[in-house]
């Protein structure tokens, strides 16, 4: 194939639970407050259910013979958040037990924990200094399907391509915030005058952070 020939897109939108009672499974998911898109049957021996979480492309599908999986087998299956204690007391106002937001340290190739993206050490609270992709929380559905937030507020470069895009209103207000945070910082640098180009500012800073390129100073 030529090297300048065409990439066909492959974009994954769908992952696929496995589960035991598919209405238990349904009334979990739907209390999550996420967004019921499907559910269709065919008699007594095929349905299948899809949710997609606020902001996500990727949507979750399950039911009954759609696939040969163990119940509860499907296990660190992320939620990219930009606040993982918002998140995490969505969830808990919805009745939704989640462990306590823990970070990762040490060595990856030791420890007893339950493994995860950062190794087997589990330390409770979020990451030091909320580096981002560090901080992590997680729950599971009644089948024990294991689910984690990540907390990601800047991108690793090369993770994103293409025009900048924001999943959902509080992903945009949440890359407003931390642009106004750290422009007010960028005035202080220049004499505490008003800058008349914040538009542009804001704009440079939020398409850097979301590429993982150096920031504007």
């Amino acid at each position: 194939m030529s090297n300048t020939q065409a990439r066909s897109d492959m974009k994954l939108e769908v992952v696929v639970i496995p589960v035991s009672d598919v209405d238990r499974a349904k009334t979990f998911y739907d209390g999550l407050g996420w967004r019921l898109d499907a559910d269709f049957a065919a008699g007594d021996d095929w349905r299948v259910i899809q949710f997609t979480p606020p902001g996500s492309p990727c949507s979750v599908i399950f039911g009954k013979n759609v696939t040969a999986a163990a119940p509860g087998s499907a296990q660190g299956l992320y939620l990219i958040v930009p606040d993982i204690e918002a998140a995490r007391n969505d969830l808990i106002g919805r009745g939704v037990k989640v462990g306590e937001v823990f970070h990762g340290v040490g060595d990856k190739h030791t420890g007893t924990d339950e493994p995860f993206l950062s190794g087997r050490n589990r330390v409770s609270g979020p990451a030091p200094h909320r580096s981002s992709y560090g901080s992590y929380a997680s729950f599971s559905d009644p089948d024990g399907n294991g689910w984690l937030f990540q907390e990601i507020t800047t991108r690793l470069p090369g993770r994103v391509e293409g025009e900048t895009t924001f999943t959902s209103p509080a992903d945009l207000a949440a890359a407003l915030t931390r642009a106004a945070v750290a422009h007010g910082e960028h005035e202080k640098r220049t004499g505490g005058q008003h800058d008349a180009n914040w538009p542009g500012w804001y704009a440079a800073y939020m398409v850097a952070e979301q590429a993982g390129t150096p920031l504007p100073a």
